[in-house]
């Protein structure tokens, strides 16, 4: 994705030196450290992809974007202010702009809902009026026929109930969507019109996505930006290109030789080259490397 397409200027939202950190179950052992001085800015009508292995911290940054966990240090400046310390009253006033899509599909919709009060729920939460006009356009957005609105969640398969979810993302208009591994539970070619999907709505609605991911090629194809996390950390920031074409950080580099290709072949040749890779920084094991597989 060409990075000249994002929002330039003021960043709509800003991670300042973010910290969180949990309590310990041990009696007087130190609280666990999840998110070590993060800084990361996404701009207007921006994807910024966030990639790293399991328990990288990828889900927790999200989460604390949305105030559903506890920062424990730093800012999140949205359009110019602090929503980090924001009330639960202020924080629900402010869900309109910041929303999410989950990984699963199938638990992130209550299965005896229609789509129709799926889709409006978020509406009238926030006092708007809600009526099918507006169901066939969010249904129109995300290419779902008029008359799934009358049906129930669990009619669908797990794509379409990923649209689904998208379009209840997209019912408050938000400026940015908090998108939390949204692929990763769908087969190759339903991944590919989801990414296909996204892009489209980015375009029509200038929406900003911050794209959390494990998977180097989802990240790679939909992003402007790339930030690459390691251990509460980010270790490498850039365009998608550079990132994923001339990678700086060794783990960036063990990231993109542990992504799976379709040919066989390739994927041998990927593997030697992933050993020697390792062998010439000096690690024999790749247990990260395998964990991001």
């Amino acid at each position: 994705m060409n990075s000249s397409v994002a929002g330039t200027g003021t960043p709509l939202l800003s991670v300042q030196d973010l910290h969180v950190s949990y309590p310990a179950k041990g009696f007087r052992s130190p609280p666990v450290t999840i998110l070590n001085g993060v800084s990361l800015d996404i701009r207007q009508h921006e994807t910024v992809g966030l990639v790293g292995e399991s328990g990288s911290g990828k889900t927790t940054l999200g989460r604390a974007l949305l105030g559903l966990a506890p920062v424990t240090g730093g800012r999140v400046v949205f359009e110019g202010r602090d929503i980090s310390t924001l009330s639960r009253t202020e924080r629900r006033r402010r869900a309109r702009d910041l929303q999410v899509v989950f990984q699963d599909p199938y638990s992130s919709l209550n299965p005896a809902m229609t789509i129709e009060d799926i889709l409006t729920e978020p509406l009238l939460a926030d006092g708007e009026k809600a009526g099918r006009d507006v169901v066939r356009r969010l249904l129109d957005q995300v290419h779902l026929p008029h008359d799934a609105g009358r049906r129930l969640a669990r009619e669908f398969s797990g794509g379409q109930r990923q649209r689904i979810a998208i379009a209840r993302a997209l019912a408050l208009d938000p400026k940015l969507v908090v998108c939390d591994e949204p692929t990763s539970a769908l087969d190759m070619s339903t991944q590919a019109t989801i990414l296909t999907l996204f892009k489209e709505i980015q375009e029509a609605t200038g929406v900003a996505y911050l794209f959390i991911t494990h998977d180097l090629a989802v990240v790679r194809a939909i992003s402007h930006r790339i930030a690459v996390l390691l251990r509460g950390e980010i270790v490498e920031l850039g365009p998608a290109g550079q990132v994923t074409g001339d990678p700086q950080h060794a783990y960036t580099q063990r990231l993109l030789m542990a992504a799976p290709v379709a040919d066989p072949a390739a994927q041998r040749a990927r593997r030697a080259e992933r050993r020697e890779l390792l062998e010439s920084q000096g690690e024999r094991h790749a247990e990260v490397v395998d964990a991001a597989s």
